[in-house]
């Protein structure tokens, strides 16, 4: 497997006891060498002239809405790094006057041309600023709750519980047999794109065990033996895909019709021609997906269960 995958390799030390360290996160939010990360609507800036992030100084802050506060992603070269939700703002480019210096593209879109280490960090920022969005409220009480560490917990003012980030965790496998490979296809894709297949891990279960349910409950395809080869976070909005590659016992498919409208087996030769380019009864994913890089690893580097 590759030693880079999009969204892993952050330049940033992320010093977990600067977060309980406040006096020290309040002279950073107003230091002019402190850098912040412009997030609107899920989106980082960017900047128009090249593919990278778009930092800002302290005064960005004061567009931020009443109640809303930095979230504290690390350090680098001693100088501390926030991410500030700028969602409140209709029109942030016109507003901050960013017209042509930069933009808030599709993360998606643009992590693949970022270099990693920016990707990495956009990532983190995404995913700190979608959960404080959505946890504004205790899910125990119902009552406001409050930003604390830096924005790596929230605190119900009422009944006082702490409540943390969330991770999902979710297994993406490459069932083979010999030398072919189990790719499947939901409805909505076009044709003839496949992908590995994926589902996320289940409350009292093991990656393994998410694995061997996940191809069977899809395709109707039993596994055997299972190996963990890579993991990617994958902000949209938290999971962390743990890829595998995993050992099909039988051919016979039989697609759930759910989640899977198609799966088919495919040998390493058709593999390697559509990464090539060179067919038209498979797409593959573009390399920014840990899929592509299980399929890489298996067609290349001859990666195997055993």
């Amino acid at each position: 497997m590759p030693t880079e995958i999009v969204f892993s390799g952050s330049p940033l030390d992320r010093v977990d006891f600067r977060r309980r360290d406040e006096p020290w996160l309040t002279a950073r939010r107003v230091d002019e060498a402190t850098r912040f990360l412009p997030v609107w609507r899920l989106s980082v800036l960017v900047r128009e002239d090249e593919p990278r992030l778009a930092w800002a100084t302290p005064e960005v802050c004061e567009s931020m809405s009443e109640g809303v506060d930095p979230v504290f992603l690390g350090v680098q070269d001693d100088v501390a790094h926030f991410a500030v939700d700028l969602s409140n703002l209709e029109d942030p480019i016109e507003e901050l006057g960013l017209a042509g210096a930069a933009g808030f593209p599709d993360l998606r879109a643009v992590a693949s041309q970022l270099p990693a280490g920016d990707a990495a960090i956009a990532a983190q920022a995404r995913h700190l600023v979608d959960w404080h969005s959505r946890h504004r409220f205790c899910p125990g009480c119902g009552q406001s709750t409050k930003a604390e560490n830096g924005g790596y917990s929230r605190v119900c003012l009422s009944c006082a519980t702490e409540h943390f980030p969330r991770t999902d965790p979710v297994v993406i496998m490459l069932v083979t047999r010999g030398d072919r490979c189990l790719l499947g296809r939901q409805a909505s894709w076009p044709h003839p794109f496949f992908s590995a297949l994926a589902g996320f891990v289940e409350g009292g279960e093991t990656l393994e065990e998410a694995v061997r349910r996940e191809a069977h409950e899809e395709t109707g395809i039993r596994v055997g033996a299972v190996r963990y080869l890579a993991s990617q976070p994958w902000p949209f909005p938290a999971s962390l895909m743990m890829g595998c590659l995993a050992e099909g016992l039988n051919e016979d498919i039989k697609v759930d019709g759910t989640e899977i409208a198609e799966a088919c087996w495919f040998t390493r030769a058709q593999v390697k021609a559509a990464f090539a380019g060179q067919s038209k009864e498979l797409g593959v994913p573009p390399p920014m997906a840990i899929a592509h890089q299980l399929l890489k690893a298996w067609v290349e580097d001859g990666e195997t269960v055993g």
